[in-house]
């Protein structure tokens, strides 16, 4: 008997890295899934492999830019499960330019439509139903930018990742006593695929040096698997060997600027 059996869990960006790792972990604990990514091609993997390990998964291609298109998401999850007992909040991108210098409006906007408006959309979508029922869990992928700011997250992610982070800690203030509760997760470096959009692609060896998606997926997975009376607000993350990021620096603080 898993920890989630029976229980109807939405995890987005689900297709690579952290959100895969979750899904596969949501799965073998029971919970049946609603998995979504821009792409339809590796959310319908996961969904193969979770199958194939018994379990019950179906794959929605939504772009979370859509604010739309992510309360749509919810809406559609209610009507054909009457019910979503967790939410996870994990898609996500950062802006090639970082620097507050450079970065363009158009790519402020997308980032902050994907990690806020998206967030607060499906979130609103689902979160009146779980008050309803009295209980409902609903966990985000933040970042350490939004703990400390600067040139490695850049500005629009760090902006965007701090303010998922608020709208976490005030679901909690204002929604605890009906039986919500919000976990934000705030890893530093995870090697996964949004490191390939960083001004300078980290190597082999920073990339060694790194947490792996399945230890934040781990994570995840503990906030949504601990019983109703306990709620983990925030779970900061960092891999144990410090790295050296002074070129990471040095190339973002130059990236979009005129003399690149």
């Amino acid at each position: 008997m898993g920890h989630l059996d029976g229980q109807i869990a939405i995890i987005t960006g689900a297709g690579t890295g952290i959100g895969r790792e979750a899904a596969l972990m949501f799965a073998d604990e029971g919970a049946k899934l609603v998995i979504t990514g821009r792409r339809i091609e590796p959310l319908n993997e996961v969904v193969g492999l979770i199958e194939s390990a018994g379990g019950s998964a179906v794959a929605k291609s939504v772009d979370m830019e859509d604010g739309d298109a992510a309360a749509a998401l919810g809406e559609w999850a209610l009507n054909e499960y009457g019910q979503v007992d967790i939410l996870v909040n994990n898609a996500g991108h950062s802006s090639k330019i970082r620097s507050i210098q450079y970065v363009g409006a158009e790519e402020w906007n997308s980032v902050f439509k994907v990690n806020v408006e998206g967030v607060y959309r499906l979130t609103q979508s689902v979160v009146g139903s779980m008050i309803e029922r009295g209980a409902g869990t609903v966990i985000t992928t933040s970042s350490m930018a939004a703990l400390r700011p600067g040139l490695l997250g850049g500005a629009a992610y760090s902006a965007a990742k701090a303010a998922s982070y608020n709208l976490m800690r005030g679901i909690n203030a204002e929604l605890n006593a009906k039986g919500i509760r919000a976990c934000t997760i705030l890893p530093a470096e995870v090697d996964t695929p949004i490191l390939n959009n960083r001004p300078h692609n980290p190597d082999a060896a920073a990339r060694a040096t790194m947490m792996m998606p399945e230890d934040v997926a781990a994570a995840i997975l503990l906030c949504a698997t601990l019983p109703g009376r306990t709620v983990i607000e925030e779970i900061v993350m960092s891999p144990t060997q410090p790295r050296d990021r002074s070129i990471d620096m040095a190339v973002a603080a130059k990236a979009g600027s005129p003399d690149e």
